[in-house]
């Protein structure tokens, strides 16, 4: 009798696992437990399911909000599942948007890292090829000639050296590497977009982070308040998953909440074709190095000096705004920022 009960039983146990009962639950509007989202992740990295069963659940979360136990879950089955590095023994911050916008701005995130790896502060970037835009920060890097790595001692020395190091998604996170040709194909964004940020291998102490939209933001912000990370939120109220200085600014933070304007972060506002990426990865290449080089518009230098600005202050919180956007902008200006990057470039 116990035989069939323990038969029994991981029948409905399997029956639980399949992709056919979570896709039903989910068609019938229900959320997913913690452990449920938790378990599907798992077995999505170990090839469970095929890529007709990834994109039907994959486009459930484009149809519908996620919400915070499926979040959850997912991000703990990331955490997880993982290759860490381990960088205690430094304070770092990372700065990542979601991306999936849809604004096609240049790299202002990973121009940012540089400036305020410049600026004397240890960056672990994490960063993965694009998907709903022309150009991630890994598209950015491989393009100048950039070897991605997760051979501990290289990244430890690129900290030391360059006082920053890139950590490219999928070479850290096996579970992606079942999920990129299907959000490949989706070429919209989908959840995994909104973990990016969150499952950085090496957990920096700092973290600013942006995205797309006000309801991220709050997923994020109860999230992060359940852990030690020193933190930095924002979205741009027309869209963007950084300060785009286009419109007004929501920030939320360890310490609380703030609506600011492009003027009172000290800069003028902008137009969405001011900071627009480009067309093509050779296009977006060429802002990339015109910023560094001090040949971009005064528009992209200001975006990046702010974003720069507020991650500095994140993670040296004695500053203020001002005092981190003077940082920031000798940085950039001093070329401090495009040494860190050639630093980068030439260690193996």
């Amino acid at each position: 009798m116990r035989i069939n009960e323990n038969a029994g039983n991981s029948i409905k146990i399997k029956r639980k696992q399949s992709m056919k009962y979570i896709l039903n639950k989910l068609f019938e509007h229900q959320t997913l437990s913690y452990d449920e989202a938790r378990m599907v992740l798992k077995n999505m990295a170990e090839g469970k399911y095929n890529e007709s069963e990834m994109a039907a659940f994959l486009s459930v979360f484009i149809m519908r909000g996620i919400k915070i136990p499926e979040l959850k879950g997912f991000r703990d089955a990331l955490h997880e599942l993982c290759i860490r590095i381990d960088l205690s023994d430094y304070n770092t911050i990372d700065l990542c948007g979601t991306g999936g916008d849809g604004k096609n701005t240049f790299n202002i995130s990973t121009l940012s890292s540089f400036v305020v790896a410049g600026a004397g502060y240890k960056v672990t970037k994490h960063g993965n090829y694009g998907v709903s835009g022309i150009s991630g920060s890994s598209n950015m890097l491989e393009y100048y000639g950039y070897t991605f790595t997760n051979n501990a001692d290289l990244i430890k020395k690129q900290i030391d050296k360059a006082n920053i190091c890139f950590l490219h998604a999928p070479l850290f996170h096996p579970a992606l590497k079942n999920v990129g040709q299907v959000r490949r194909n989706l070429k919209v964004k989908t959840f995994f977009n909104m973990l990016g940020p969150m499952v950085n291998p090496s957990f920096p102490q700092n973290q600013l982070v942006g995205v797309f939209s006000l309801e991220v933001a709050r997923l994020y912000q109860y999230l992060y308040q359940e852990t030690s990370v020193n933190f930095l939120i924002l979205h741009s109220l027309d869209g963007y998953d950084e300060v785009s200085l286009t419109s007004q600014i929501k920030m939320i933070s360890n310490r609380g909440e703030k609506l600011l304007s492009p003027a009172e972060l000290g800069m003028q506002k902008l137009e969405a074709a001011q900071i627009s990426g480009g067309e093509s990865i050779e296009e977006a290449a060429a802002i990339f190095m015109d910023v560094l080089e001090n040949r971009a518009s005064e528009a992209k230098q200001n975006v990046v000096r702010v974003n720069s600005a507020l991650a500095i202050q994140t993670i040296d919180s004695k500053l203020t705004y001002n005092q981190a956007l003077d940082k920031a902008t000798e940085s950039l200006k001093s070329k401090k920022a495009l040494n860190t990057f050639k630093i980068l470039l030439s260690l193996r």
